[in-house]
């Protein structure tokens, strides 16, 4: 069926956003060039590529981008477009250049910062305009890059603000991801679940930021985990994965007492008070290691914040108690890549890095009991909003449209205010500067 010519800004409402924010494809080239491309989002981790000259190769706003280390140790994002032929001149997810790249089709090199470094048959060039013209200034940087203790962020074009003012109180919560580490110190381990989802991506932050859902979505799966526990005697020590599976089958007032925070630029909190994460086994050594390390106030402080899930939007989900991340990729309007990451905290026994790969398999395989149902979800959401029906999307749930919701605040676990507000958010961006 034809799509409704409703302009971006009349696509969110106070309560509810129009369909075609999800399905247009014009909307989706607009959301890359206006939100995705303006705004800082999350490129890699730096202990992806400690020594100089590694790399690895990520799409940001649908862009193939490179992310590389530099001989000074700081870390550049450069388009991964030759400037002669436009082809992709690394093509490996990672790996090392060796000193510099070279273009597998004509063999132009750059150096690691992107600068032109060699041409074969540079002689051809000579009294042409080559120098003057962009394809003589090498591959395309991002306009700004900049590291949060270790997490790289891109904003691909344009001006703004420096990411720690951009991030503001979601600084808070990569501390505590690093100070759950008795040396301060995380890395990247475990490997990647990398699943591609047939829907927009709106339609996965959505689900990120809402509770309610997991009371029948995933009753399936608590149901399961709940059969097979109670196969077991009583006083019978929880297995790791019952730990993270039973949660699951909370009820509503679980879910609502949660809590959920809304912070400036569209960045949320689901689980301020406490979340499915925060009843894991304790591990008294490595408590000592933190107390050793921060003393006991500000390891009780670190312990005791364990969020569902924290948003930095519009590109990254942070868990700090199971140490892991999502991280969203757009594709199309219709698709999203969405990946899994596990961290290592140095210094930390090795339960807690298997906490959050088994977290990630549990939750986050698309052949696991939880994902499967999800991505169901997903999948049918996107599909339904195309039938002849009620064109907008409710988001009414604990909202007033008499009333502006403030920037920040804390709301229920159940209240769908967070993704009202990062559509605000979304609608900022889209509406201004064409």
């Amino acid at each position: 069926m034809p799509l409704s010519p409703l302009p971006f800004d009349q696509l969110v409402r106070p309560d509810g956003v129009h369909r075609d924010l999800y399905l247009r494809p014009d909307v989706f080239r607009a959301e890359m060039a206006r939100l995705w491309s303006r705004t800082w989002i999350f490129a890699g981790h730096e202990s992806q590529i400690p020594a100089p000259g590694d790399y690895v190769t990520v799409d940001l706003a649908t862009q193939p981008c490179v992310l590389v280390r530099q001989e000074d140790g700081s870390v550049r994002v450069l388009r991964n477009r030759c400037a002669h032929k436009g082809a992709r001149v690394v093509s490996a997810p990672s790996g090392n250049t060796g000193g510099f790249f070279r273009c597998p089709y004509h063999a132009w090199s750059y150096r690691t910062d992107g600068s032109l470094l060699a041409i074969p048959r540079r002689s051809g060039y000579e009294g042409t305009r080559l120098h003057d013209c962009p394809a003589g200034a090498g591959l395309v940087p991002a306009a700004a890059v900049e590291s949060y203790r270790g997490f790289v962020f891109a904003r691909l074009t344009g001006e703004g603000p420096a990411l720690r003012d951009h991030l503001g109180p979601m600084t808070e919560v990569i501390d505590n991801l690093l100070d759950r580490s008795p040396t301060g110190e995380i890395e990247v381990a475990g490997g990647c679940l990398r699943t591609v989802v047939r829907a927009n991506w709106k339609i996965y932050l959505e689900n990120i930021n809402d509770t309610m859902h997991a009371v029948t979505a995933h009753e399936s799966a608590s149901s399961a985990a709940e059969a097979v526990w109670a196969r077991e005697p009583a006083g019978t020590p929880k297995p790791l994965a019952m730990q993270q599976l039973l949660p699951f089958g909370s009820g509503y007032d679980f879910f609502q007492k949660m809590g959920g925070r809304t912070l400036p630029n569209g960045h949320t909190l689901l689980g301020t008070a406490f979340s499915l994460h925060s009843a894991y086994a304790g591990m008294p050594d490595y408590v000592n290691a933190l107390v050793a390390r921060h003393g006991e106030a500000r390891t009780g402080a670190v312990l005791a914040f364990s969020p569902q899930n924290a948003v930095a939007y519009p590109s990254l989900s942070l868990k700090t108690a199971p140490q892991a991340m999502r991280v969203i990729r757009p594709i199309a309007a219709d698709r999203t890549l969405v990946e899994a990451w596990s961290f290592r905290a140095k210094g930390a026994p090795d339960e807690l890095l298997a906490r959050g790969a088994l977290y990630n398999r549990l939750v986050f395989s698309p052949l696991s009991v939880v994902a499967h149902d999800d991505l169901h979800v997903f999948e049918t959401i996107h599909q339904g909003l195309t039938t002849q029906a009620n064109p907008w999307v409710s988001l009414h749930r604990e909202c007033s449209a008499e009333e502006d919701e403030p920037v920040s605040r804390d709301v229920a676990g159940t209240s769908e205010a967070l993704m009202r507000h990062q559509y605000r958010t979304w609608s900022a961006a889209m509406t201004v500067g064409d």
